[in-house]
């Protein structure tokens, strides 16, 4: 079955990477960076191996505020010299970094233009989407804490090809973490694990997505 449809994930993908990110994030507060990835680890873990929810999982789906989630992470962080972090404005300060691969925004247009329709399918943390990209660059968004369901649950998966009235086999899913890949696969789509740019616009020519 030919792919018909480009479904891809947002931060990691469309954006610089998220390790990236963190790194300036944690340089500029000042944050004990191994105490934050010990933290981050742990709930990672609990929120996509089955070993539980993690704030990180209630993040994704809605059911923890930004606020909350903010007050949760700033009170198992410290400073290198022992002091606190700031709640209030953490979300923006840790993706503040992040800045668009234009290369894939390219392709995603070039995928549209030459006849594939195109979604985003994005865990959200509570931060700012450049909406003002999207118009003429998704068929649908789908955010997680705005559909109350989160990656790798296979019930977001179906809701995106549902909003493109196609079946699974006719899709291709972008995402920069296995976990998600294989959820994806697990229903029939095409998986790209996302490393960069190059590799991934090689995979959609590959598709016969891009002319």
């Amino acid at each position: 079955m030919s792919v018909k449809a480009v479904i891809t994930d947002w931060g990691g993908v469309l954006t610089s990477p998220l390790n990236e990110a963190v790194a300036v994030w944690l340089a500029a507060d000042g944050i004990d960076a191994d105490r934050y990835r010990t933290v981050m680890r742990g709930w990672v873990k609990r929120s996509y191996s089955g070993g539980g929810v993690s704030p990180i999982h209630g993040l994704e789906d809605g059911t923890l505020e930004p606020a909350e989630f903010e007050r949760l992470l700033a009170a198992e962080l410290v400073t290198v010299d022992g002091g606190p972090v700031p709640a209030a404005g953490l979300i923006d300060r840790m993706f503040h970094a992040f800045a668009p691969v234009q290369p894939m925004y390219d392709a995603l247009r070039a995928a549209r233009s030459a006849g594939a329709l195109t979604a985003l399918l994005s865990n959200s943390w509570g931060n700012q989407y450049p909406r003002d990209l999207f118009a003429d660059l998704f068929d649908h968004v789908v955010i997680s804490c705005e559909v109350g369901m989160r990656k790798p649950d296979e019930r977001i998966f179906w809701h995106a090809v549902g909003l493109l009235g196609l079946a699974p086999e006719e899709c291709v899913f972008i995402d920069d973490i296995e976990h998600n890949i294989t959820a994806a696969e697990a229903l029939g789509m095409r998986g790209i694990l996302h490393r960069d740019a190059d590799a991934t616009v090689a995979a959609l020519r590959d598709l016969k997505l891009l002319p």
